[in-house]
């Protein structure tokens, strides 16, 4: 079922455009588990029986058994259908922000000049060249992606992708998708009693629900959101504003940080590593290292490598880089984490790894018992099913 949104710039949607919606995520959560499941019995059952006899071993990768699976029926008929489900969950959402985006526009500047119950801030860049992965490439078949503007002070891209991910979720992501941020932060402070960082980096924050997670965990930091699209940034502000949480969003790229050497204590990053391209995240790696003060943590939470999952996981988790418009998924989890954190300046033995459960569907003592067990990746990791985890990597900044 999808959850009400608990901010004021919630959107809603009649009884048919609410039937729809319904629809979309009942049907996404079929896709991702019992489609997914069908698939993966075929695969063990017929596909890689059939590899085996005619290479005498077993897949060694994921592309491998993506070669393997391309002709399957089962394969073809899940990739067919969610890559539908993926295009009707905006068809479903455009919609409502059009017919309601007037009154978006005017409530979202309402809640961002309204300085009584929070002093959060709005900083954006007109001037601010947008890079070309954002730009060229409808994000997640979003159309558009999320950096248009069709009105003054627009805010219809951060309305769709907080509605959007509303549905994708499937009440799979906390009250106010925010489970994340929650999940990663109260990890690092139950895991790091003696950690009291004062200064809070958000890198690629989109509409700021996981900042605003952080600022919650942290209450005592000054935390702060950075992204290139000024509508997200607008939509976020006013969202974090209208939950009386004090979060400074800055139009800024990740790649060229305004900020000044060793000013923050933590600089977070959710699915943002993998929009990048390469070079791009070794710009971003270096400069998170630079912003960070001695003693400081960098904890981007992202979909586990492929050197750390099996041939299969790779493959189902890399669906989305062939055809989901995310064309540096891949490329990214083929990557050696602990390389990136240490060719950006960190050092390999403060380099760290951590599997959590989430944050807001447990009991806070069961949560608590899972701090600092044995990282085991498993095929709950970063997906929406029951059960997920999320994965997170990052390194220390040595005093």
């Amino acid at each position: 079922m999808i959850q009400n949104l608990l901010h004021d710039l919630k959107l809603e949607p009649s009884r048919d455009e609410m039937a729809r919606q319904e629809f979309v995520s009942c049907l996404r959560g079929y896709i991702l588990v019992d489609m997914a499941a069908t698939m993966n019995n075929q695969f063990v059952n017929n596909v890689a029986p059939r590899f085996e006899q005619e290479h005498h071993r077993v897949p060694e990768n994921g592309p491998e058994v993506h070669r393997a699976m391309k002709d399957d029926l089962s394969f073809k008929f899940y990739s067919s259908i969610r890559c539908n489900a993926q295009e009707m969950v905006w068809r479903s959402v455009i919609p409502v922000v059009e017919r309601n985006l007037e009154e978006l526009v005017t409530g979202a500047r309402s809640l961002s000049a309204d300085t009584h119950n929070t002093r959060g801030s709005l900083n954006l860049d007109n001037r601010l060249e947008l890079p070309s992965n954002v730009t060229a490439v409808d994000v997640h078949l979003a159309p558009g992606g999320y950096h248009r503007e069709y009105t003054e002070d627009d805010v219809a891209a951060g309305a769709i992708y907080d509605n959007g991910l509303n549905i994708f979720a499937a009440n799979m992501m906390g009250a106010n998708l925010d489970d994340i941020g929650a999940s990663m932060a109260n990890y690092i402070r139950l895991m790091y009693p003696d950690f009291k960082p004062k200064k809070i980096l958000d890198c690629g924050c989109t509409i700021g629900h996981n900042a605003v997670a952080w600022a919650k965990t942290y209450p005592e930091a000054s935390t702060h959101a950075i992204d290139v699209c000024a509508p997200v940034l607008r939509y976020g502000n006013a969202r974090a504003q209208s939950q009386g949480v004090e979060v400074h969003f800055s139009q800024m790229n990740a790649t060229a940080l305004d900020f000044d050497d060793d000013s923050f204590d933590v600089v977070f990053t959710s699915m943002f590593l993998h929009e990048l391209p390469p070079n791009d995240i070794r710009f971003f790696m270096a400069e998170a290292y630079r912003v960070l003060k001695p003693g400081g943590l960098l904890l981007n939470m992202e979909l586990p490598p492929n050197d750390q999952m099996t041939a299969y996981d790779s493959f189902y988790l890399d669906w989305d880089c062939y055809y989901n418009q995310e064309p540096y998924s891949k490329c990214f989890r083929d990557q050696h984490y602990q390389t990136l954190c240490t060719t950006a300046g960190f050092a390999e033995s403060d380099c760290v790894q951590f599997v959590m459960p989430q944050y807001g569907y447990m009991p806070s003592d069961d949560f608590e018992a899972a701090i600092g067990c044995e990282n085991v990746i498993d095929d709950k990791v970063g997906r929406l099913t029951t059960g997920i985890q999320w994965f997170a990597f990052g390194a220390w900044k040595g005093a």
